[in-house]
Parts: C-alpha cells; sequence; structure tokens
C-alpha cells in the first residue's frame, strides 16, 4: 500500500544541519571517531541556579497544562530582561513564549505570510527560513552577500529587492552562520529604507545576541518608529546552554502577539511548565554563566581562525558573534583524492565526513553555495583534532 502523503512535504528540505548530525551518529554508531563541527550546540551544561529554579519547580508541582502565551511571571521576565539589556520597552501582552526560537519563527511566519507574498532574506541566513515561508506559500527573494562584505546586505541592496509584494524582512544579527554582527549605524542605514516602506515587518532573529566578539549587540527594534514593525526573536539555547530545554519567545507589538497566540494554541500549546520556571530564574538572574561562554568562545575562535589559516585556498570571514566560520571552499572544487571529486560544497562536506570524519553543514543550505559552516561550539582539543584531520584530508586533493 502507498500512502498519499500532503503535497505540502514537496515544498520544504529536511535541515541539513540535522541530516550531517544524523549520518555523523550513523558513523559513531559504527565505532568510528567523529568529531562534530556541525551542530549549533554550546557543549556546555545549563548554569546551576537555572537548574535548581527547575527542581524546585518539579517539587513545588508546577506541572500542569500553562497558559498558550506563557505563564505571567516568565512573560515579565521577558519585558524585564529586554529593557535590561536592549533597553526596549515590552509588556506581558506583548511576548509570546514557545518550545524553542524556531517556534517562535513559524509563528511569526504564519501570521505574516500568505501564498505569493515576497519575503526577502539576506544570504546566508539559518537554514530554516527559507524553508518556513515556503511552507507558508510564500516566495523567498535573496540578497547574496559575500566574504568581502562581511556578508551584511546593504541599503541599497535591500531597496533594491523590495517589491510591491514584499511582506518580510528576515535576518539574524548576530548571524548564523556567517558570524556577521550588524553595528548601530548599519542598523539605522537599513532603517532609512524601512521607512519608506511601511508596509513590511521586520523579523529580527537575536538568538546569539550574548555570543558577541566585537561589542555591544544592537538590536532593529530600538529604532521608536520601527519598533511596532518589528518581531524581535530571541530564547535560551544558546546563551544560557539550554538546547533541550526548549524556550523561545517573541517581543511583537500587540496584533501580531495575538496572532501567534492563535496559532500557537492549535498546534502545541504553551511549553513545558518547568522549563517556562528555569527559564524566569535564567532571565533575571546571574549573567556570570553566559558572559563565561562567550570568554570561552572567543578563546576557540582566535584558535579556529588561526587553525584556518593554515588551510590552503580557504577564504575566511573572521565572525563577529555567533560561533562559527563559514569560509568560502570554492578552491577545491573540481579536485579529487583519485576517488571522489568535488563538484560542490556538498562533497566537501561529505568528503570530510567519510575521509577526515569530521561533520560539516554545506552552504547550499545556508544560501552560499560556494561555503561551508564549522562549528567551534566544541572542546578545544576536539577542535584542534578536527583541523588537523581536516588539513590533512584536504591535502590529498589535486
Amino acid at each position: 500500500m502507498s500512502t498519499q502523503l500532503s503535497s505540502l512535504l514537496q515544498r520544504f528540505n529536511e535541515p541539513e544541519t540535522l541530516k550531517m548530525a544524523k549520518l555523523g551518529r550513523e558513523l559513531r554508531a559504527k565505532g568510528i571517531d567523529v568529531i562534530d563541527l556541525s551542530l549549533g550546540e554550546p557543549d556546555f551544561d545549563t548554569p546551576q541556579h537555572i537548574k535548581d529554579a527547575a527542581i524546585k519547580a518539579i517539587n513545588d508541582n508546577w506541572s500542569h497544562y500553562t497558559p498558550v502565551a506563557g505563564f505571567l511571571d516568565l512573560r515579565e521576565a521577558v519585558c524585564t530582561k529586554l529593557k535590561r539589556d536592549n533597553n526596549l520597552d515590552y509588556k506581558p501582552e506583548n511576548i509570546i513564549t514557545s518550545t524553542g526560537a524556531k517556534q517562535s519563527l513559524a509563528n511569526a511566519i504564519l501570521a505574516l505570510v500568505d501564498a505569493g507574498d515576497e519575503v526577502i532574506i539576506p544570504t546566508p541566513y539559518w537554514v530554516t527560513y527559507s524553508e518556513l515561508v515556503k511552507i507558508a506559500g510564500g516566495k523567498v527573494v535573496e540578497i547574496r552577500t559575500s566574504v568581502e562584505n562581511s556578508f551584511k546586505a546593504t541599503p541599497a541592496q535591500v531597496e533594491a529587492a523590495i517589491t510591491g509584494k514584499t511582506k518580510v524582512f528576515m535576518f539574524s544579527s548576530p548571524c548564523n552562520p556567517s558570524g556577521a554582527v550588524y553595528s548601530k549605524e548599519e542598523l539605522a542605514a537599513l532603517a532609512e529604507v524601512f521607512r519608506k516602506h511601511p508596509n513590511i515587518t521586520i523579523l529580527s532573529d537575536e538568538i546569539y545576541e550574548y555570543i558577541n566578539f566585537v561589542g555591544k549587540h544592537e538590536s532593529i527594534a530600538q529604532f521608536a518608529d520601527l519598533k511596532d514593525r518589528v518581531v524581535l526573536i530571541n530564547g535560551l539555547s544558546k546563551g544560557f546552554a539550554m538546547t533541550g530545554w526548549r524556550l523561545g519567545y517573541i517581543a511583537a507589538n500587540a496584533e501580531i502577539a495575538k496572532a501567534c497566540e492563535k496559532l500557537q494554541g492549535q498546534f502545541t500549546s504553551g511549553t513545558c511548565s518547568i522549563t517556562q520556571k528555569a527559564a524566569v530564574a535564567a532571565l533575571t538572574g546571574d549573567l556570570r554563566p553566559s558572559l563565561e561562554m562567550t570568554e570561552e568562545f572567543t578563546r576557540r575562535r582566535e584558535k579556529t581562525l588561526e587553525l584556518v589559516k593554515g588551510i590552503p585556498g580557504f577564504k575566511c570571514f573572521a565572525p563577529e558573534g555567533a560561533f562559527y566560520v563559514f569560509p568560502d571552499v570554492s578552491y577545491y572544487y573540481g579536485k579529487s583524492d583519485g576517488n571522489e571529486t568535488i563538484n560542490n560544497a556538498a562533497d566537501f562536506s561529505m568528503y570530510l565526513l567519510n575521509t577526515a570524519h569530521v561533520s560539516s553543514v554545506m552552504g547550499d543550505a545556508f544560501g552560499e553555495p560556494n561555503c561551508v559552516r564549522f562549528s567551534f561550539a566544541n572542546s578545544m582539543p576536539n577542535i584542534e583534532r578536527a583541523w588537523a584531520r581536516i588539513k590533512d584530508a584536504l591535502a590529498k586533493l589535486k
């Protein structure tokens, strides 16, 4: 019997990040020592004060259904964090918490995008952005950036991409996968473009906010006249090492927030009660563990960039935030070790997985076919071992 599945499944692809992690696990199951530079997951444990809050919540029997938008004390904690860290004023009715920033993004896209609407996304972008737009029936309009311009969209590029069908502009800062961070001046220049086009909503993914190597985080929501048109996306996975806890949130005008709440009510309802209580402790408590993680990421960044410089042919932007390098590897296209020929980024990543036993993610998934993403959210010894293997494997290509 052949089951007739929904045509919706043909609109979008499986995330390459998860696909590469799965392939790595399959090799490990065969006894092969695979070093994972593919997943965007801090290799730290959740800080103790956050775990203690979760344990207390369990003991206090916070074990029942939660409001769809999240507990009031959590939404107040999000407001407190946004004021403390970003000088942004929001009320609890502007906040919707979800099972991760990915669901927050999905809620926002499905609440905003109709069939035929255009969504502008600068490349490179996180793999799920384009696929969410396709699920909603929208059209992705890419703005191509490059290593040479620090992987940032210019105001002129944004202006040129806007049409009468443009509904949303979506970007991240710090950016996954490039590590680009928009300065206040660069955001102000983009804001000037959006002022001329009042029907465009701006989705600003700020999940890597705390992992910043160049200075203070800047949000495009800081411009008062644009704030109601910004949907700010954030969460706890990256900055608090809480990937498995699944807690993300949006801050948006009340109309968009209510729309996201309506959608979420039919998909998942409210997120985990214990996670929510832990999140209050994370957002309002001691930030030192998060800052210490960033200090370690800074050291790993420096080591990774040092090792990348030793790889012939790589063109690599020094990331300003997040925990990835995203080199242009097209120098190796057309080269072969006698058995395998590298024709594209997918071949390159698979070659490294099978030959060097190092997992990465091909750039096509991020809208940049000449690049490959490598994470440095792994231990320093593993980073050093991985790049030694990569160098040896690439030396075999002629």
